[in-house]
């Protein structure tokens, strides 16, 4: 059954700068056992929530399939890490994920590259081995809750643009 196995919300950006100066201090409390989504603006207490420039991508997700064995949403700063979910094929299409609480909506929008920062964060060569699997940016439709543990997962078509 697919499971969502850590949820990130941060307010604060750590990766910042070169890489081989290091990231800057995790703030404590950043892994949760929850989160509350906004629909068009993202995790409420994230560092993305509500910014115009991340409208469009303010949740992140990541199949824990792609991370190598100890690696974590610390390393690679996403905000959910699934398991059982083949994330990284969903560009252009609707995840739904419902933990108990109600459907939320997550419209995919782009993959979630990965950067240069992933050889200093998980280990050398991490940065190669994460192209094509670096997750997704989506943009929520809905707002709602997500919890750690077993999700109902459907896919569905984007909704079609509005007509002016």
């Amino acid at each position: 059954m697919p499971q969502i196995v850590q949820l990130l919300a941060s307010p604060v950006r750590r990766f910042q700068g070169r890489p081989a100066d290091g990231p800057d201090p995790a703030p404590p409390g950043e892994l949760v056992q929850e989160v509350r989504i906004r629909a068009g603006l993202g995790i409420v207490g994230d560092r993305y929530f509500a910014k115009p420039a991340h409208r469009d991508a303010s949740i992140t997700v990541i199949a824990s399939e792609s991370l190598p064995e100890g690696a974590d949403l610390t390393h690679v700063r996403r905000n959910i890490l699934t398991s059982g979910i083949d994330v990284d094929a969903l560009v252009g299409s609707v995840l739904v994920l419902d933990t108990g609480d109600g459907p939320v909506r997550l419209k995919v929008q782009r993959p979630a590259n990965p950067c240069a920062w992933m050889d200093a964060m998980i280990a050398p060569g991490a940065w190669r081995a994460l192209r094509g699997r670096g997750g997704i940016r989506c943009t929520p439709l809905d707002d709602g809750v997500l919890r750690i543990g077993p999700v109902k997962v459907a896919i569905e078509a984007p909704p079609d643009p509005p007509s002016d």
